[in-house]
């Protein structure tokens, strides 16, 4: 039988559980949808949250890596720049050496192919100087290789040193076009630059593809990661947004029960009149 008492109103009481447990899942529904999340905090859910935290760890670690790569991939650049200068150059230094070992030239003709040739060994000299990319130049004499970072565990990969080139082209120029002779001596130093410089570009090729490679690589990596983070901790806004009116209804229906429930006892008063 139920009792009637203006001391203990247990519709009401009910009533207000059932307000404030509307209130609490309308504040989550909009926390979700200001933010785009289901899970913003350990609160919300410690597990998701927990995985949601090393993912995004994960996705900066990819960005870092790519940094890294980007930075390699820039000496790169420079050197493929530089080394196809400097192929250029060797082009050109072939018909001045050419020229000058012909047993007819004056001593005239002999002085200018000698004096163009300096000129264009000191600029080739200028082309390897100058290949440099934030601080790093693989064409110089005495560079090493390059260790970049490839992805998250530690993997490395290698931006190999041409330093042999410079080596070659210090031998070059210590030759001279002062004679026919002299001229044949130099073509032969030349030869042996011109195959070294097919090698760097055949190893910047190599070098700057398997950076490009890992580089997409880690761009669908970082894509995968981002997909699984969202479908841990972003929300169905249009499934927020239903249920979200759903629970401003049921507000208003908490409301008036709760309303409803106050006024049992002015009920009671009415037995004593």
């Amino acid at each position: 039988m139920a009792t009637n008492s203006i001391l203990t109103n247990t519709g009401a009481a009910t009533a207000l559980q059932n307000a404030n447990s509307i209130e609490r899942s309308r504040d989550a529904l909009g926390r979700q949808q200001s933010t785009g999340k289901r899970v913003n905090n350990a609160v919300d859910n410690a597990s998701a949250f927990t995985i949601a935290q090393v993912l995004q760890g994960d996705l900066k670690s990819y960005g870092a890596v790519e940094q890294g790569i980007d930075n390699a991939r820039g000496v790169l650049a420079v050197t493929n720049a530089a080394a196809t200068a400097a192929s250029d150059q060797l082009a050109n230094l072939n018909a001045t050496v050419i020229s000058a070992q012909n047993p007819a030239n004056t001593s005239q003709q002999q002085a200018i192919y000698n004096a163009d040739f300096q000129a264009q060994v000191a600029q080739l000299n200028q082309t390897i100087q100058n290949a440099s990319f934030n601080g790093r130049n693989v064409l110089s004499a005495g560079s090493t290789s390059l260790n970049v970072l490839g992805n998250i565990d530690g993997t490395t990969l290698t931006v190999a040193s041409n330093s042999a080139f410079s080596v070659a082209t210090a031998n070059l120029g210590a030759q001279t076009l002062s004679s026919p002779a002299a001229a044949a001596q130099a073509f032969s130093a030349l030869q042996q630059a011109q195959a070294s410089i097919a090698t760097v570009l055949g190893n910047v090729g190599q070098d700057t593809r398997t950076l490009n490679n890992q580089s997409q690589f880690l761009s669908v990596l970082a894509d995968a990661t981002q997909e699984g983070l969202g479908s841990i901790v972003d929300a169905n806004l249009g499934s927020v947004a239903a249920r979200s009116q759903a629970e401003a209804v049921r507000g208003q229906l908490s409301g008036l029960t709760l309303n409803i429930a106050n006024r049992q006892p002015q009920s009671v008063l009415g037995l004593f009149r």
